[in-house]
């Protein structure tokens, strides 16, 4: 029976994308793992794999569609044995976006035996199962909920229920889609004045008008909902930095012949997942009812780029050696910036780090970006008097620092003493190779 394939969600953000190119052409044999098309989503441009086997019998959303939402169909799958002829015409226009809603118009009355059933749902969240896995967990009376997924994401594919038994007892209807029209979330108010409202206010003045990237059209969201929802607090520091300066002096003529050359990012992102090993009750995030205490301490960077930014993830920061960060870290900012990192390189991590000191900035309050529970502003490192321990007036490189904390997930307390544990580590730099 022909089976849709729908837009992917590439990324945890993906709400929509581009079918940039199309690497099959309708009457093309696939197989499980098969690159089918190119497509950019809010984050970068990635290859989409076939889940199942068969022939590409049409392809419905053309190379080069803009806007494409997740869960549209965009090409139908035939079986074996099964011609063009098979396709119904409701079979997943691109004009009926909404994947149940094309389902369910794509059953006469009475239902057909051609449309899948909605996707189940374990533990409040969607499983993700291809249309034919569905159909055939349906048919065998198995339960999704108890099948684990092979596919790209963990997503449900047909050789996953060939080798499943089918649960005892009657089959019975699958559960009604969460995401159906009944229970739809309601859209979120205005929050401002419209485009046309807007541009009425610049009539007879030179402009032009940019268009949204998905890029610009997630980190606009991702922030206004950070903002709204996030009770943020603020925790400042200095941090003198002549200690680390001289250090780092003496390791990168040491490190010169191996061409290591490590930058003072390389030791706060250091400091960072040292602290977080050191006050445990930082290294957590926020999951809606819920908060998740991390055990390995993953810091996120955030990468400028051309339209947005990337917070790629150092995992197991605490592990690895200041020329081990050094390096990964280059790595993933220069494949940041030409967008080739993969969704598992930029998503997690319980904290992120923002350094605008390159650009002479002193000091800035950054917006956490969630589910992370806090984000570190680092400043530039200035020349500054300061008082002395033995209370003489001197001169020293002083970095301003600056926590932003969500309160839901850490306290001002606990704040205060992971920055202080950041600081001790950056004016004492040789502890963080004990």
């Amino acid at each position: 029976m022909p089976t849709e394939i729908l837009m992917p969600a590439l990324s945890p953000t993906m709400e929509e994308g581009t079918l940039a190119k199309w690497l099959v052409k309708e009457g093309d044999s696939v197989s499980s793992g098969d690159i089918l098309a190119e497509i950019e989503t809010d984050k970068a441009t990635m290859e989409f794999e076939a889940v199942d086997e068969g022939i590409i019998g049409k392809i419905l959303v053309a190379a080069g569609s803009e806007g494409v939402k997740v869960n549209t169909p965009i090409a139908v799958l035939l079986e074996d044995g099964e011609s063009a002829d098979d396709i119904t015409a409701s079979a997943g226009a691109p004009e009926a976006a909404p994947a149940a809603d094309a389902a369910a118009k794509a059953a006469p009355e009475g239902g057909s035996a051609a449309a899948a059933p909605p996707s189940p749902q374990r533990d409040g969240q969607r499983i993700f199962a291809s249309p034919l896995a569905r159909r055939m967990a349906a048919d065998k009376g198995i339960d999704l909920t108890q099948i684990t997924g092979s596919g790209p994401h963990g997503r449900i594919v047909k050789a996953d229920l060939d080798s499943a038994k089918p649960a005892s007892g009657p089959k019975t209807a699958a559960p009604a889609d969460s995401t159906s029209a009944a229970t739809a979330k309601a859209p979120a108010p205005a929050t401002g004045p419209s485009a046309d409202q807007v541009a009425r206010m610049y009539e007879g003045r030179d402009f032009e008008e940019v268009k949204l990237d998905g890029m610009r059209r997630t980190v606009a969201s991702r922030l206004t909902e950070a903002k709204q929802t996030i009770p943020h607090f603020y925790l400042r520091r200095d941090v003198q930095l002549d200690a680390l300066m001289s250090f780092r002096a003496d390791l990168n003529k040491q490190l010169e012949t191996r061409g290591v050359k490590l930058s003072v990012n390389d030791f706060i992102i250091k400091a960072c997942a040292m602290a977080l090993q050191a006050v445990p009750d930082c290294n957590a995030v926020w999951a809606s009812d819920r908060i998740l205490r991390l055990k390995p301490s993953d810091v996120a960077v955030a990468v400028a780029i051309e339209g947005g930014l990337f917070t790629p993830v150092l995992k197991d920061a605490h592990l690895k050696s200041l020329s081990a960060l050094s390096a990964e870290m280059k790595d993933l900012a220069g494949r940041a910036r030409t967008k080739k990192l993969a969704p598992h390189e930029y998503v997690g991590g319980a904290m992120a780090i923002s350094n605008l000191g390159m650009f002479g900035i002193e000091n800035f309050d950054a917006v956490i970006n969630p589910p992370h529970g806090s984000i570190l502003a680092v400043g530039a490192g200035l020349k500054k008097p300061v008082v002395g321990a033995d209370g003489e007036l001197k001169v020293a490189t002083v970095m301003s620092m600056t926590l932003s904390v969500d309160h839901r997930v850490i306290d001002g307390a606990l704040g205060a003493e992971f920055l202080k544990e950041v600081v001790t580590y950056l004016e004492n730099p040789v502890t963080m190779l004990a």
